[in-house]
């Protein structure tokens, strides 16, 4: 049996259903509805059934997908193994809400807009959905799970990763409490809501023990960054991993990177990984990346050649078909030729407009969009920094 949930799910499925032969009985796919399928898929892999569902905020082809799943699951039996293979993405895509959809969304949306990380986020949701926190693994019994991850966390910490579907949780139902109190969740929820929650987190029932599983880490951003790294090498930069641990604010984040960035020695590449956050204030459209960039490009200006690159691993900076942005020395320059004003846009989180408007000034130096299709993996985020010589 096989289970593959996430933004990498498709890839996945086909290199162990290419690996597995006839060994394999039957299996569900559950990937965003953005993801590009194969035209070969169904003709070549017809034990697999594919369902396209919603992130990052699930919708009802999230919940049908999931149940897909769960029914395909009660026909395991104890000499079976379900082979999960599991990828950023997974906790959007496959959801059993322990509240109504409607209640189940506005939480994520609160969430999303609350600046938390994906840490605390995925802490919360483990309590309040059936197969989040080693759900999966009871829907599986009797049979064995053995579930490949590929990390899209800072810290690769295995219960955070799709929120952990064949991972005990991460936190208790205090803790989650506690998180939500932290980041004034319950007041931006529905009263009804709010109850719900605290009356689940407070009730939990003692949960049945796991049957037999066992996870392992097939990638992470590390391997990113090194191929980064050596890509830069390889066009004649001295290049640096720094750290696999960015996070935070993606406003300072931009701040610091481009403090990095103007105290670089000529021709050197300094790449770093993480994920940054956006605490949503105003009415805009953008994503992490982009508005990390905007944020370094004042403090890049006027300063030694050089280019800042934040892009999202899986091609989508909450935008589909927008991996990121670049910023470089003439981006401040340029924005102010057009009328753009980087303050403005960063106080209305409308970071993907200023892109797009610098994008159509024609003055590709200035920097821009990152624009591409899915790249069907996920490892976080990577920030690729090259100066040139003078």
């Amino acid at each position: 049996w096989l289970v593959a949930a996430g933004k990498a799910a498709i890839p996945m499925a086909r290199a162990a259903a290419d690996q597995l032969g006839d060994r394999l009985h039957q299996g569900i796919i559950v990937t965003k509805s953005s993801a590009t399928v194969p035209a070969d898929l169904a003709e070549r892999y017809p034990e697999l059934a594919l369902h396209l569902a919603a992130h990052p905020v699930s919708d009802a082809s999230s919940v049908a997908a999931t149940e897909a799943v769960a029914a395909m699951l009660q026909g395991t039996s104890a000499d079976d193994v379900v082979l999960c293979l599991i990828s950023g993405g997974c906790s959007a895509l496959l959801t059993r809400p322990l509240l109504t959809l409607p209640a189940w969304q506005q939480l994520n949306r609160a969430l999303l807009a609350s600046g938390c990380s994906i840490h605390t986020f995925n802490r919360i949701r483990q309590h309040l959905d059936e197969v989040k926190g080693g759900g999966l693994l009871r829907w599986a019994a009797p049979a064995a799970v053995r579930t490949l991850i590929l990390s899209d966390v800072i810290g690769d910490d295995l219960s955070i990763i799709g929120s952990g579907p064949t991972v005990p949780p991460a936190a208790t139902p205090a803790e989650a409490d506690a998180l939500l109190r932290q980041y004034d969740i319950y007041a931006q929820l529905a009263p009804a809501t709010a109850d719900r929650i605290q009356a689940l987190l407070t009730s939990a029932p003692v949960d049945s023990p796991f049957p037999p599983y066992d996870n392992e880490l097939v990638a992470n951003l590390t391997l990113a960054a090194q191929a980064a790294r050596e890509r830069a090498s390889q066009l004649g930069f001295t290049a640096r991993f720094l750290t696999g641990r960015l996070d935070g604010d993606a406003d300072q984040l931009g701040r610091f990177a481009a403090a990095l960035a103007v105290d670089a020695p000529a021709n050197e590449a300094l790449i770093l990984g993480g994920e940054a956050t956006v605490q949503v204030r105003g009415q805009g459209r953008g994503g992490r990346n982009q508005e990390l960039a905007l944020a370094a490009a004042p403090l890049l200006d006027g300063g030694p050649p050089l280019a800042l690159a934040a892009l999202a691993t899986d091609g989508e900076d909450r935008i589909t078909g927008v991996a990121g942005a670049i910023a470089t020395h003439l981006t401040a320059n340029q924005a102010a030729t057009i009328g753009l004003d980087i303050t403005a846009t960063l106080a209305d989180n409308d970071s993907y407009a200023f892109w797009q408007a610098l994008n159509a000034s024609g003055e590709p130096l200035a920097g821009g969009l990152v624009e591409r299709d899915p790249t069907g993996t996920n490892v976080n985020d990577l920030l690729i920094i090259l100066r040139y010589e003078n």
